[in-house]
């Protein structure tokens, strides 16, 4: 495998860590929009309730975690590189769990008694997997050129 020089490799991930406090500011601000509008508006719906409620703890976990690790970038050698590279792999994997794991709260929710809730838990879920994966696999992408 072929690893990027550090300077390289420390401005990647500076990157995808700020496309990850992007997208955690998104999920917060749709999240908090979500329910700002159901409060206004008076309505009632427990797909969206509980959609904008995993939005905005997901956006909010994300944020505490990308700017963590911001903090502590530093230049990596290459077994931090590699170190690097399998927890990446692994972590892709996990968000591929998240979508799994989404896909059946919105199953169970809508087979048992149509529990929009958990419908619309798992379908942010879901939301939020596909998105982690895809900013994941963008900085797999940068690491293995």
């Amino acid at each position: 495998m072929h690893y990027m020089w550090a300077d390289t490799l420390e401005d990647a991930e500076r990157i995808f860590l700020l496309r990850l406090i992007l997208w955690a500011l998104g999920g917060m601000l749709a999240g908090t929009a979500l329910l700002a509008w159901l409060r206004v508006t008076g309505r009632a719906s427990r797909l969206l309730t509980h959609f904008g409620a995993q939005c905005f703890a997901w956006g909010l976990l994300e944020l505490i975690l990308a700017l963590t690790l911001l903090a502590r970038l530093a230049p990596r050698d290459l077994a931090s590189a590699t170190r690097l590279d399998r927890l990446l792999w692994l972590t892709i994997g996990l968000d591929g769990g998240y979508v799994v794991a989404g896909a059946c709260l919105a199953v169970m929710g809508w087979r048992l008694d149509r529990r929009l809730g958990l419908v619309g838990a798992g379908l942010a879920v879901i939301m939020q997997g596909l998105g982690l994966a895809l900013l994941d696999l963008l900085l797999a992408a940068q690491i293995s050129r």
